[in-house]
């Protein structure tokens, strides 16, 4: 009962927080139903923008239905690191097998996996309907809804498009058009490899020195000083 309290207070709280998802970050992708594309943003740019093809039976987060969630998602697993393009997965796992694009009788998952987790209660099942951004060798039909739920990409975009998306990023689908954003500006590279906040500089700390003793006020030798001067011996000019 208790954990039960738990995951509803999250489920909460995610839905909540949903609106300020929509705030700029290092990366962002928007997916458009609608437009059947894919717009990459750093920075509050838009750095790519690549066709793809959503569910040929329409959007939802149903059981069973093969359709593709709307909503917040999140990159929750990169899945082909370094795998061929046309590598063929099968459960997420390289068969060896490659293919080229529009090989004849053959649609499965290939090149990059880029697996989803829903941030909504209206796409909560993503992940475990095992929602990808993935590669597809039906490239003619990219452009227009043929998928079964996932959204497919040509090879060589999805490897473009995996090269710069680090776990955690944001995926907002929507029904409709993609938001005119400003291009990134020419030459602008943005890749998982976030630089790095430089360090600190600490000003120097200088040792503080001894402070000298406060000098004594110089009083006038009496009589039986000059006299003990007098009786020191003399060691010459190396002394």
């Amino acid at each position: 009962m208790f954990r039960g309290s738990l995951v509803l207070v999250a489920l909460v709280a995610l839905i909540a927080l949903a609106p300020g998802l929509r705030a700029d970050g290092p990366s962002r992708v928007i997916i458009s139903v609608k437009d059947q594309k894919l717009m990459l943003m750093g920075n509050g740019t838009r750095l790519a923008t690549y066709p793809v093809s959503t569910s040929k039976f329409g959007v939802g987060d149903n059981w069973g239905r093969m359709t593709t969630p709307l909503g917040f998602l999140q990159v929750a697993e990169k899945i082909g690191d370094h795998a061929p393009v046309g590598a063929v997965f099968r459960n997420r796992r390289f068969t060896g097998e490659i293919l080229k694009p529009n090989a004849p009788g053959r649609d499965p998952v290939i090149t990059r996996i880029i697996w989803l987790r829903g941030l909504q209660a209206t796409n909560a099942h993503a992940f475990s309907r095992c929602i990808y951004i993935h590669g597809t060798p039906e490239e003619r039909t990219i452009g227009r809804p043929a998928s079964y739920g996932c959204i497919r990409m040509k090879s060589c975009d999805v490897a473009a498009l995996y090269a710069q998306l680090p776990v955690g990023t944001v995926v907002e689908i929507v029904n409709d058009r993609l938001p005119k954003i400003p291009d990134a500006p020419r030459g602008a590279v943005f890749t998982v490899d976030t630089p790095r906040p430089e360090p600190k500089v600490e000003p120097e700390t200088v040792a503080n020195e001894p402070e000298a003793p406060a000098a004594k006020p110089v009083e006038k030798p009496s009589r039986t000083v000059r006299k003990n001067l007098k009786e020191q011996p003399h060691f010459g000019r190396s002394a």
